[in-house]
C-alpha cells in the first residue's frame, strides 16, 4: 500500500522482485542501485538482510525525473525476496504493503519447473495476505538469456504469461545490466498511471 508523507510531500511506492533462488533478483537490485540517476542524497543505502545461504535486499530512491502527482514526488522502495522455499515466511513479510511486482524468471530450460512453482508460490502468499495478483501491477523478466540452454521466449510466455490480458515481459541479462532498467521503467510507469488514475477518481 503506497504511503503518502504529507511532511516531505512524497508518495512512497513499494516494488518487490520475486522469483526462484538464483534467478537474478539480487543482481537486478545491485545493478539498479549502481546505475540509477538520482538527485544528490536521494538514494538509500543498499541494505542486505543475509541468511546463511540467501539474501533479502532493500533500498529506496527518488529519481531525478520522479513524476510529481498532485505536488507529491514519488519515492520507490525496491525489495527482493529470498528465493529458497525455507524462507517463505520472510517472503510473506516482504510482500506486505506491496504496490508492484517484478517476477524474475530463470531462462534455463531446467529451471522452468522452479519458475512455475515460484509463480504459484507468489500467488499463494498474496492470498495469505488477502491480496490478489490480478489487482497488483506486475511485469515479467526472463533473465539469463546469455546462457546456452535457454527456453524460447514463447514457451516462457506460455508458462508464465498465459492469461487473457498479458502483462509486459522483458528479456534480460541482469549481470550485464541488459533489460534491467527496461523492466524497472515499465513497472514504475504502470504504478504511476495507477496512482494518477486513482487520484483523479477521488477528486472527480
Amino acid at each position: 500500500m503506497a504511503i503518502i508523507n504529507q511532511a516531505t510531500k512524497e508518495l512512497q511506492v513499494k516494488v518487490v522482485y520475486y522469483g526462484p533462488a538464483l534467478c537474478g533478483k539480487t543482481t537486478n537490485l545491485v545493478q539498479v542501485h549502481s546505475h540509477v540517476q538520482t538527485a544528490q542524497g536521494n538514494k538509500g543505502k543498499l541494505v542486505s538482510l543475509a541468511t546463511s545461504s540467501d539474501r533479502t535486499l532493500f533500498f529506496d530512491f527518488l529519481p531525478i525525473e520522479a513524476m510529481t502527482i498532485k505536488g507529491f514526488k514519488t519515492k520507490f522502495q525496491l525489495y527482493t525476496v529470498p528465493g529458497q522455499v525455507v524462507y517463505n515466511t520472510t517472503r510473506q513479510l516482504v510482500l506486505r504493503g506491496v504496490d508492484g511486482i517484478v517476477f524474475v524468471a530463470d531462462s534455463q530450460y531446467d529451471k522452468m519447473e522452479e519458475n512455475v512453482e515460484s509463480f504459484a508460490n507468489l500467488q499463494d502468499n498474496l492470498k495469505t495476505l488477502k491480496l490478489n495478483l490480478e489487482d497488483i501491477p506486475y511485469v515479467l523478466q526472463y533473465n539469463k538469456r546469455d546462457l546456452p540452454n535457454v527456453a524460447e521466449v514463447d514457451y516462457m510466455e506460455y508458462l508464465l504469461n498465459n492469461r487473457e490480458v498479458q502483462v509486459p515481459s522483458f528479456t534480460a541479462c541482469a549481470h550485464k545490466c541488459e533489460g534491467v532498467f527496461e523492466t524497472l521503467n515499465m513497472i514504475t510507469r504502470m504504478l504511476l498511471h495507477k496512482f494518477i488514475n486513482e487520484s483523479a477518481r477521488k477528486t472527480a
